[in-house]
């Protein structure tokens, strides 16, 4: 049990450095100004894992005030492009930058009259850069997996990374408890949400 304590500690390690090792620089409020400005919806897209930590970070955007959905770059191909509208802002994670149905769709989109892009991407030579308006670097990742392989460092940076966009754009509107209320009125935070913040009076017992 010993040795697989340790190997999870070091997992753990490897995925605090990585998001640590982020730097936040003037990219990072660039991209919080666009998304300020959007004045339509906010598209996430990635693939694979990227895909996944995309699609959580729309619904984070959603429920903090910024209209946000994803959009699958390979359905985009087949049809789904058609979900965009000029004014749109695309947020496209990519640790590589070189995903052949990310570039496409970000290239298809600059041509429906998309203005604004912001790239999420770790390699400095990634493809994507050349397309985004704005690129908040991820830095460079090692996988603690032993293959290499298996995205967890990156997904769990992206993930930091979409997180603290979603939060400052929110404290930027001023969004307030009641208006998280609103968006989330189901489940355990809805209800919190909702909550007095007076305290409760002295109870009658008959």
């Amino acid at each position: 049990m010993y040795n697989e304590l340790k190997r999870a500690r070091k997992i753990l390690e490897a995925e605090s450095d990585a998001i640590r090792n982020i730097k936040i620089d003037r990219n990072f409020a660039r991209a919080v100004a666009i998304l300020l400005k959007c004045r339509n919806k906010v598209v996430t897209t990635g693939m694979g894992k990227a895909g996944d930590i995309a699609q959580k970070i729309a619904g984070t955007l959603c429920s903090t005030g910024t209209p946000s959905c994803f959009l699958h770059p390979g359905e985009s191909a087949h049809g789904d492009l058609g979900l965009l509208d000029k004014g749109d802002v695309i947020v496209a994670f990519s640790t590589s930058g070189k995903t052949r149905e990310v570039i496409e769709m970000l290239e298809r989109s600059r041509g429906l009259g998309i203005h604004s892009i912001i790239g999420v991407t770790s390699h400095p030579d990634s493809t994507i850069r050349a397309l985004c308006n704005v690129v908040i670097n991820m830095g460079e990742i090692t996988e603690p997996c032993k293959l290499g392989l298996t995205p967890t460092a990156s997904t769990a940076v992206m993930m930091a990374i979409g997180d603290a966009l979603a939060l400052v754009v929110m404290e930027k509107r001023k969004f307030s408890k009641e208006q998280f209320g609103l968006r989330h009125h189901g489940g355990y935070l809805g209800q919190k949400a909702r909550m007095l913040h007076t305290a409760p009076g002295p109870v009658s017992i008959r």
